[in-house]
């Protein structure tokens, strides 16, 4: 009797509940703490940032993007040198070339890692399902993306080779 309440799905284990991502510390480029919970209520676009890559023109694409929609979006970019050794900088370095070449304005964080032993917690969330109840993913280069809706969960993943305006994301930011 038990396996057939188990077959169809009486009696079976409650999964835990979905980790809060604004609940996921994580500092600033400079250091400073910043708190994800201020983006609530907007959509929250992550980006592993590199600046001696072949995408790092993206960064361009990135920034017309949060003005265009800067209502509802803010886009974070996490600058991580795991791929290729990409982002040597320091944060000053990362900073100075963002504005100085595309004029970035929206947040950045501290350098960290998207993937293997020392992946940050913020991208064990992104790219977890058991954590962000949506999908599982792995960040396979430079300039991955992903999109949280205003509510906090996980709206999809898109691969560098997607440009930051195309309609594959700006169909959520436009509903």
């Amino acid at each position: 009797m038990i396996v057939l309440f188990s077959l169809f799905g009486i009696g079976s284990k409650v999964q835990e509940p979905v980790e809060n991502i604004y609940k996921i510390e994580i500092n600033d480029i400079n250091g400073n703490p910043m708190d994800l919970s201020q983006y609530k209520g907007k959509y929250v676009l992550f980006v592993n940032v590199a600046s001696e890559c072949g995408f790092t023109k993206q960064y361009e694409d990135l920034q017309n993007l949060y003005e265009q929609y800067q209502d509802n979006l803010v886009i974070i970019g996490s600058p991580c040198n795991q791929f290729g050794g990409q982002e040597p900088g320091t944060a000053d370095e990362i900073q100075q070339f963002c504005k100085r070449n595309f004029g970035v304005t929206f947040p950045l964080t501290e350098k960290i890692e998207v993937k293997g032993e020392n992946q940050h917690p913020l991208y064990a969330w992104l790219t977890d399902k058991d954590k962000n109840g949506s999908k599982s993913s792995s960040v396979k280069w430079n300039f991955q993306k992903y999109l949280v809706s205003p509510d906090g969960k996980l709206v999809d993943y898109f691969y560098s080779i997607t440009n930051p305006t195309s309609s594959k994301i700006t169909k959520h930011l436009a509903e």
